[in-house]
């Protein structure tokens, strides 16, 4: 292992000179003071192991190092947090690992004790860190970027496995947005025919009128404007695979002369007559309920029969778990980079909207929810406001007794009355809340309320970078 980077957070130059020369023979050290800078500050070192002073300020509660400790912890650090403090009460303890600390040390420092605990940490660190990127690269590898851990996408990962040793049409059915086309591209690209082309069609975005001349080509003269010959999307997947999204949209007609293909393997181009003869793979999606159009009698039992030989089912993004995360994170970074942002990640509070929203949308609302939040952040990390997720459709479960879920739901439904009652005033608010206004405001940003609440204060104006007293 290189160097671990460890960043110390110390007002107290003497001190912070003192264990920069402890450490800094096996680690490569930073000091900070704390300020508006520091968070972003740390982020670009990206260390595993923060040392925090809790002490601060001349506070004798611990307040400001409990509140630079959350700080750091909303902003998405995942280097391990080392707290300590002159203040020996328990409730500070508990307070620091309730808020992300591994360890909380008491003044004055045992200096080997600490520096053991600095290297076993960033020993835990590094490993945590490798397996993360072995988990995130092999998903990435093996699956043409499909990414996620929990075990229903293990599911389609076996299933992809099995179904590209041979050449069995698949039916891939889902709700909308879950990852069809990635899913047949994963297959193609495992399968026998790798080398051949991958071509895509979708057959609800094509006019009926122009889908069989798209799909089989045509001969020239065989309509109005047919001045040459041209071929279709299946001759162009020859030897390769033929990608059929929204197949349940196919009209009647051109399902008999798809069941004639998958049956005999070839087809006449629009005003041909000669048979044209095919090696293709043919993988089929739909979010409709084939069966439920069977019994309509909009779409042929045969061919749903002959198109799901293989069937495979994909997950809603809701019964996916941590996966949310995992790749809101890749689309954070993709839209970061597309659109020249420093956005690094995610609060804490917006982790959790992420993964309580239902997503209806599935994979397709994700990335939409994200890109727009990486364009809406003022700062190095999205939030709540950013991600602009509907409260309504949050996956509440009103009978959780969670402290965590149950305290940050009390405590935004007084924050609101108290803002009401004090009419938009920022420290009345406080007042009513018996906490100082700079607690207030870091709950506001804590919670993803501090846009909303701007804008009921300035109706009719743009919400501001930051809520100032009036």
């Amino acid at each position: 292992m290189a160097k671990p980077i460890v960043c110390v957070v110390e007002q107290d130059e003497l001190i912070a000179s003192a264990l920069r020369a402890l450490l800094e023979d096996e680690c490569d050290v930073c000091l900070f003071g704390w300020n508006a800078h520091t968070v972003n500050q740390i982020h670009e070192r990206a260390p595993m192991v923060i040392l925090l002073d809790l002490d601060l300020a001349s506070s004798s509660t611990g307040e400001e190092g409990i509140a630079a400790l959350q700080d750091l912890r909303q902003a998405g650090h995942t280097g391990k947090i080392i707290a300590y403090t002159a203040i020996t009460e328990r409730r500070l303890a508990v307070q620091a690992i309730q808020h992300g600390a591994c360890e909380i040390l008491t003044k004055p420092l045992d200096l080997t004790l600490l520096k053991q605990l600095v290297h076993r940490v960033a020993r835990i660190a590094d490993l945590e860190q490798e397996a993360r990127e072995a988990t995130v690269g092999a998903g990435q590898e093996e699956f043409s970027g499909m990414l996620g851990t929990s075990p229903s996408i293990h599911r389609i990962y076996e299933a992809i496995r099995k179904v590209s040793t041979n050449d069995a049409p698949i039916l891939i059915t889902d709700e909308s947005g879950t990852g069809k086309e990635l899913t047949a591209r994963a297959i193609h690209e495992r399968g026998l025919r790798r080398q051949g082309p991958f071509i895509p069609i979708n057959c609800g975005a094509i006019p009926e009128s122009l889908l069989e001349s798209e799909l089989f080509g045509y001969e020239r003269g065989a309509f109005t404007g047919a001045v040459g010959q041209r071929k279709g999307k299946v001759e162009f997947a020859q030897g390769g695979t033929l990608f059929l999204d929204e197949v349940g949209e196919l009209p009647h007609t051109l399902q008999v002369k798809l069941l004639r293909f998958l049956q005999d393997h070839t087809f006449e181009r629009v005003g041909g007559h000669q048979p044209i003869e095919m090696n293709v793979r043919i993988i089929a999606a739909t979010n409709v309920n084939l069966k439920e159009a069977i019994e309509k009698g909009t779409f042929r039992e045969d061919l749903y029969y002959r198109l799901g030989v293989v069937h495979i089912n994909l997950p809603p993004l809701r019964e996916r778990g941590q996966d949310v995360s995992l790749i809101a994170m890749a689309f954070l970074r993709h839209a970061a980079s597309r659109y020249n942002k420093r956005v690094y990640g995610f609060t804490r509070e917006a982790q959790e909207a992420l993964q309580a929203y239902s997503w209806p949308g599935n994979v397709r609302e994700l990335s939409n929810r994200v890109g727009r939040a990486v364009v809406m952040a003022e700062g190095t990390h999205v939030t709540p406001a950013d991600l602009d997720v509907p409260r309504q459709a949050m996956r509440r479960d009103d009978s959780s007794i969670s402290l965590k879920v149950n305290q940050q739901r009390i405590e935004t439904d007084l924050i609101l009355k108290a803002f009401t009652l004090s009419q938009g005033n920022l420290s009345r608010a406080a007042q009513e809340l018996g906490i100082s206004r700079s607690t207030l405001y870091r709950r506001l940003r804590q919670y993803g309320m501090e846009r909303s609440l701007e804008a009921r204060r300035f109706p009719g104006v743009a919400p501001r970078a930051s809520m100032t007293e009036h």
